[in-house]
């Protein structure tokens, strides 16, 4: 029998990551084959968690720091990444193709030998040796719930698959209901036609239909199976996905319809979370402290918070600090400060009167950071923010002074818009340096009622999505909305969704979905204000004259980007897998031949 471990990863672990969850932490011998693997309980829970170790995971840039050591935000208008040979530029520039593209090359294969893993254990795991036991608690029925998580993340692995090259194969069952077991090198079994994007992210949500009751929405033991998926995450899953199908990406004739189920399934996510003892919510302090909130929920309780509804697994480790840190502070270990976000991300913050910066008449550019909504100090660092350990002597004001300042370039590491991201960013010492536990998550509350809000907003009006936005508002102290047209709720709600989510792998698919590129070029947006620009990117130079001066203007690098339609919407099924499995045909744009000079919309 054929080893069936062929495809699967020999451990969860990798460089400075570790799992604090009891069930990951489950091992088996990768020279088994299905018989020996499936015949024992233990064999069988090991296989299943080593499914999760094809979950997305934001943050698995900062294992590869010489080419991935920063945010993947580094590849739209949040941010830019100021190691020059990172391997976000060549996204920003549409300098790849099909024959080398390291992104795709990486997520295709990947996502679908997580696929081929959930199939076997769909396929293999066994009722008699699992138990199907009714008892109370966590494990009642549990090879239901077992066969339940494996299609659940077959499920993700799919959203996944369909969030970066829109159309795709789905691998679900075969025509007498068998998980479809393909060879991923065999080209008779893999090559077939993709599914259109938006019906593979309906059959997505379908999948979540078949688990998502079957799941715990939540674990009443959730400090044994941290990290595990769960109802809450199957209903998530579903709201997002509907909310991509309905988009204008996929849904260019507007069907109200598909915004209706989209809103539908956000909103039975928040009644279904109302009706249980220990729902999910937003995160707060102790103290409920508007100015501490939003940081601290991605930094104190990263471990069983309860505004995740799923993470990758968590890292203990120090090399986030090392790569977001400003590259000013030194000692035992130097940071690096690689991830530079953008002065179009800081201007999307509004003032606390509620107001975009531009329609509040107290802005003053000149003290660009006060009165300004309380997550700009809880993400970004700035000119003047008080950053260092205080205990080891090491706090004082960030200083981005152009060309003299200490944070602003060092030999590896620098700012190219006068800014450094604080989210996720522990205040560690440079001279004792310690490790973090930290997690991004896949899924977390505030998502889902944003979620609510837009496709409520779309599907019907204002007046019944106001309240999901507002909740994500109030948790830092920022005025609600109301009275306004679905066009003005709309781009709030948008850019409410920017800032809230920024970071966490949404950025560069709400771009996308929402298709802010079309009808614009770099020329054309260049007299709109910096937030609603997203061809070109910004930063503030800050200069020492009488007093200190910020001087507004593009970035240092990639002043602009090169976005070519449709190309620049998905990327490229690698050309090896054309050439191999020719009926799976090229993304438009991505033929050989079509380089990014040839493509069809030029930005300027």
């Amino acid at each position: 029998m054929k080893k069936i471990f062929r495809y699967i990863a020999a451990t969860l672990l990798a460089i400075n990551f570790t799992s604090c969850s009891d069930f990951l932490d489950k091992e088996v011998d990768l020279s088994l084959d299905a018989e020996q693997v499936f015949q024992k309980f233990e064999n069988t829970r090991g296989y299943l968690a080593n499914i999760y170790a094809y979950l997305p995971d934001a943050f698995v840039g900062y294992t590869d720091g010489q080419f991935r050591g920063a945010s993947r935000d580094c590849m739209t208008d949040n941010a830019l990444s100021f190691w020059s040979v990172h391997y976000y530029h060549s996204v920003l520039t549409d300098a790849y193709s099909s024959t080398k593209h390291s992104f795709a090359e990486d997520f295709w294969p990947k996502n679908f030998r997580g696929i081929r893993a959930a199939n076997n254990f769909l396929k293999y795991a066994r009722e008699s040796v699992v138990k199907n036991t009714e008892m109370e608690g966590d494990d009642n029925r549990l090879y239901d719930r077992y066969m339940a998580e494996a299609r659940l993340l077959r499920a993700i692995f799919h959203f996944d698959q369909a969030s970066w090259f829109g159309d795709i194969p789905i691998i679900g069952e075969d025509e007498n209901g068998e998980p479809i077991l393909f060879e991923y090198t065999n080209p008779e079994q893999m090559n077939m036609a993709r599914t259109n994007c938006a019906d593979a992210l309906k059959w997505i949500a379908n999948e979540c239909d078949k688990v998502k009751d079957v799941l715990p929405f939540r674990y009443a033991q959730e400090e044994l199976n941290w990290g595990r998926v769960n109802g809450a995450a199957a209903y998530a899953l579903k709201a997002r996905a509907l909310l991509y199908r309905a988009s204008a990406l996929h849904n260019p004739n507007n069907d109200a319809s598909w915004w209706r189920e989209a809103a539908t399934a956000a909103t039975d996510f928040i009644m279904k979370n109302k009706t249980q003892s220990n729902p999910y919510k937003l995160y707060t302090t102790t103290d409920n402290d508007p100015n501490k909130n939003y940081y601290e929920c991605f930094i104190s309780t990263p471990h069983l918070n309860n505004e995740y509804i799923l993470s990758r697994s968590e890292w203990n480790t120090r090399e986030i600090e090392l790569f977001l840190a400003p590259c000013g502070f030194s000692g035992s270990v130097n940071s690096t400060g690689r991830t530079n976000p953008t002065q179009n991300l800081v201007d999307s913050y509004e003032t606390k009167n509620g107001l975009s910066i531009d329609k509040d008449a107290s802005y003053d550019p000149q003290k660009p950071y006060v009165n300004r909504d309380p997550r700009l100090e809880q993400t970004i660092l700035h000119h003047g923010s008080i950053w260092g350990d205080a205990k080891q002597d090491e706090e004082r004001e960030v200083d981005v002074t152009y060309g003299s300042g200490k944070d602003y370039h060092e030999l590896h590491g620098g700012t190219l818009t006068g800014y450094y991201t604080k989210k996720f960013l522990n205040n560690m010492s440079f001279k004792s340096p310690t490790t973090y536990t930290h997690a991004c998550p896949i899924f977390r509350y505030a998502e889902v009622l944003l979620n609510a809000a837009e496709a409520i907003n779309e599907a019907e009006g204002p007046d019944n999505a106001y309240q999901y936005v507002n909740e994500v508002r109030a948790r830092v102290g920022m005025p609600a909305y109301s009275g306004m047209t679905q066009s003005q709720l709309r781009e709030r709600i948008r850019n409410e969704r920017r800032i809230e989510l920024c970071f966490e792998d949404h950025r560069f698919f709400d771009e996308r979905r929402w298709k802010l590129f079309e009808g614009k070029t770099a020329a054309s947006e260049r007299n709109l204000p910096y937030y609603q620009q997203v061809y070109n990117l910004y930063g503030v130079a800050v200069t020492p004259e009488q007093s200190t001066v910020f001087n507004y203007g593009p970035a240092e690098m990639h002043q602009s980007r090169a976005f070519n339609s449709p190309k620049n919407y998905y990327f490229p099924i690698p050309d090896a897998e054309i050439k191999r499995l020719p009926n799976l045909g090229q993304n438009p744009g991505w033929e050989m031949g079509n380089s990014s000079n040839e493509a069809a919309t030029p930005t300027e």
